[in-house]
């Protein structure tokens, strides 16, 4: 298990806090405040707390106020009242299947993600990921956008990434696919990213536009590939423990509610796309189509390496038993 030494007191505070006589649940989100996950976060709070006459309350705290991803993880798995935005390749650790979920180029559109989460086979993940770890991953339909190459110089092949340090995202899924395609794999919080881009010790980052404009990348970076290498589908993870203990209807609302925020924050995303990469190129970005098939075909090995080949076919038809 990571060491909890780092963890912010504002987040032990909520995570000691337990014990209310209403149900009180904290989201953690890494993304900014304009960001439309983190917006739709907000939405879902007035949802809830109508719903429930105030006896669910949902805190949304952005820009990772409740500390990295990995350290929310934890106190969650203590059973703290702490629910948070988080793509399944960092729950690996914890469910190794789970990774696929972010393996590149599972998907041609975000939308198809819905059926793999009606398959048996995710769902008996989901429920080990529960039984084994603490973890309740509530949904999986926040969609985030495609991940895109943002570096310093050019990127228009995959031999353009030789050498290059590129930010990403501390599992072996995201390790393994930067990698593949040409890069030096180079994990940091996204907090970090762009002081790291501005010291010049990383070149590149790769993420999703809406995620990167939220953090101004524009001032640091001069190029975007789109490689849309990952559609950058994202879930809700909880407590087990606290997940159990809300009563059903309150348990419901919360499915519901969030389900439908996640849905309309992808949608969204979307309709975000167009508006953000514009605003990018006002600040100097250059956005270059690139030949996505060099890539993919970089990247194939990556699937048989982690053991993810026997699922691919199984969750993308949508026909797993």
């Amino acid at each position: 298990m990571k060491s909890q030494l780092a963890i912010p007191a504002l987040a032990l505070a909520f995570a000691s806090g337990l014990a209310h006589a209403d149900y009180e649940l904290n989201l953690s989100s890494a993304l900014s405040t304009q960001d439309p996950i983190v917006q739709a976060m907000q939405d879902a709070k007035q949802s809830i707390e109508q719903r429930t006459d105030g006896e669910l309350t949902l805190n949304v705290f952005p820009n990772s106020q409740l500390g990295s991803d990995e350290d929310v993880v934890e106190q969650i798995r203590s059973g703290a009242n702490i629910a948070i935005l988080i793509d399944a390749g960092r729950l690996s650790e914890y469910q190794p299947e789970l990774g696929i979920l972010s393996a590149p180029y599972l998907v041609e559109d975000y939308t198809q993600y819905e059926a793999i989460t009606q398959t048996d086979l995710y769902n008996q993940w989901v429920e080990s990921l529960a039984d084994n770890s603490g973890l309740r991953l509530m949904n999986y339909n926040w969609f985030q956008g495609a991940r895109e190459m943002l570096t310093k110089e050019p990127v228009e092949k995959p031999e353009d990434l030789q050498g290059l340090r590129i930010r990403t995202i501390n599992s072996p899924v995201w390790l393994k696919t930067i990698e593949a395609m040409g890069a030096t794999p180079t994990p940091l919080p996204w907090s970090e990213v762009y002081s790291a881009l501005q010291l010049g010790s990383i070149d590149g980052a790769e993420a999703q536009l809406t995620a990167a404009d939220g953090q101004r990348l524009q001032e640091v970076i001069n190029n975007v590939a789109l490689t849309h290498h990952i559609q950058l589908m994202s879930g809700i993870v909880t407590s087990e423990q606290w997940y159990q203990s809300l009563p059903e209807n309150l348990r419901s609302i919360l499915d519901e509610e969030l389900k439908k925020a996640g849905a309309e924050a992808s949608q969204a995303t979307v309709d975000a796309l167009d508006a953000t990469r514009k605003r990018m190129e006002e600040a100097g970005v250059t956005f270059t189509e690139v030949d996505t098939e060099l890539f993919r075909q970089r990247v194939d090995s990556v699937y048989k390496e982690l053991g993810y080949d026997k699922y691919r076919e199984q969750l993308v038809s949508g026909t797993a038993d």
